[in-house]
């Protein structure tokens, strides 16, 4: 996996979505691009990311009314970047100190490019194994 960049294994497709979305739309929007997470924006700026975990555990949990329940009040503020040319061990290792799942990719200006994810990864080192196989088929939102 060394060998390998982060721009080698992310994900390029970004989906954003401002941070007034509803629920039950980001859901739908990550179901029909069979996404797991977006990107959301507070006008102009990046306000954080949500996931299908944040819907299910910070929304449902909580029992929030999907069709009230804005976005930006359930996201994940907390933006983690990595650069796309740093290393596949890199981003891994980003992910394990900061014990998260998926991370922002950005180029040399900090401008966002993509989306790498603990699935990437392990499809990328030994596409066999347990964590790609539940990655493939880990149903999204």
């Amino acid at each position: 996996m060394t060998g390998y960049r982060v721009s080698d294994v992310m994900t390029r497709q970004v989906v954003y979505l401002p941070a007034e979305t509803t629920l039950d739309e980001a859901a739908r929007v990550m179901k029909e691009a069979d996404i797991g997470d977006v990107v959301v924006t507070d006008g102009a700026s990046l306000a954080g990311m949500l996931t299908d975990r944040d819907i299910v555990v910070r929304a449902v949990a909580e029992r929030s009314d999907p069709a009230t329940t804005t976005i930006g009040s359930v996201i994940t503020r907390e933006v983690v970047m990595i650069e796309q040319h740093a290393t596949a061990g890199e981003a891994a290792a980003l992910m394990r100190e900061r014990g998260i799942r998926r991370i922002l990719v950005c180029d040399g200006e900090r401008k966002l490019v993509g989306i790498v994810s603990l699935g990437d990864l392990a499809m990328q080192l030994d596409p066999n194994s347990a964590l790609s196989e539940i990655s493939e088929q880990a149903p999204t939102v």
